[in-house]
Parts: C-alpha cells; structure tokens; sequence
C-alpha cells in the first residue's frame, strides 16, 4: 500500500491531467509523480527520450536499469522492466542472472559485462572508477557513456521515488505501449 497518497485528479491543475492523459497507461508511478506538479512534465520527457530517442543500445540500457532495480531492491521498476528488456533482446538467462546480482555470468558478453560492472560502480560510489570507465569506453563512444549515466541516474531517482513513497505494484505494461508512444 502506498505510503503517501495519490493526488486526486480532479484537484489537479490541467496541466499536470494533460500530462497524465497524454501517457499510453496512467502507471502508479505516474500518479505519484504528480504530487510535484512543476516537475512532473519535464520527468515524463525526460523518461521518454531515454526510452525513445538514446542511440544507446535498447537491450543495454534495459539490462542497466534492471541491475540500478536490483542494487536499489526496486521491485516495482524490475517488474515494469522486465518485459521492456525481453522485447529488445534480452535473454532469459541474462534476467536471471541479474535477478541473483550475477554480473560475472558467462551468459554476458564483455560489452554487456563493462556496462553491468559501469553501472554497479556509479550505482554504488557515484563515480565510477577509471579503470571501469576505460573498460566501458572500449565499447561506448562518449554519447552512449553520458546516455548511459543519464539512464542510470533517472532510474535511481525513480527507484527512490517508488520505494520510499511505496507505490503500489501493478502488473507490467506490454512492451507494444511503449512503441505506440513514439
């Protein structure tokens, strides 16, 4: 159950109801992100470029925000994410192996591996470490790295946000939704 609740719509200024209206699905995330009626707006564009207009791999940034739900014990951003991250590749076995926290898993590539360990290190030290930044550059150009720590930290505020305020779990959206968004 919710730990705050959700605004009321009808209490709403329009702007924030256009906001919402405007969304394939009307998320708990959502909901609750409407509390913080100047920021709600610019939060919705700002998830919606890195979901829809990174050059940064799909499968990739899927991967990176299950492992920031996983070190953030996000359940409701892992729930939502998981089928987004099949829909682009992302293999059964390499959910699992990031459901257990196994980044060192041989279903990984060195590629997927240097930005799991990335992730891990700005996810648990801020800043990552240089030598996890070369090992990420050799796989990256210098756009993909900062769309990468772009998504990583939205993600982390996200996980914050659902976490301490508890929003309520709902059953993941299609994957479809997404693409009917763009």
């Amino acid at each position: 159950m919710a730990r705050l609740p959700y605004p009321d719509p009808a209490a709403m200024p329009d702007e924030v109801r256009e906001t919402l209206d405007a969304l394939p699905a009307r998320l708990n995330v959502f909901r609750m992100m409407a509390h913080a009626e100047a920021n709600v707006r610019p939060l919705v564009a700002l998830g919606s470029s890195i979901l829809l207009r990174q050059r940064l791999d799909a499968r990739l940034r899927e991967l990176a925000i299950l492992r920031v739900a996983r070190l953030s014990q996000a359940e409701y951003e892992w729930v939502q994410h998981v089928p987004i991250a099949k829909a682009v590749g992302t293999s059964d076995a390499e959910v699992a192996a990031l459901e257990r926290g196994d980044v060192a898993d041989a279903c990984f590539d060195v590629r997927t591996r240097a930005v799991l360990d990335f992730v891990t290190d700005v996810v648990e030290n801020v800043r990552a470490s240089d030598d996890r930044l070369r090992a990420l550059r050799a796989h990256l150009d210098e756009r993909e790295v900062v769309e990468l720590l772009l998504a990583v930290g939205y993600y982390m505020m996200i996980a914050r946000l659902l976490e301490t305020t508890g929003v309520d779990l709902e059953p993941p959206l299609e994957p479809s939704i997404i693409d009917a968004h763009r």
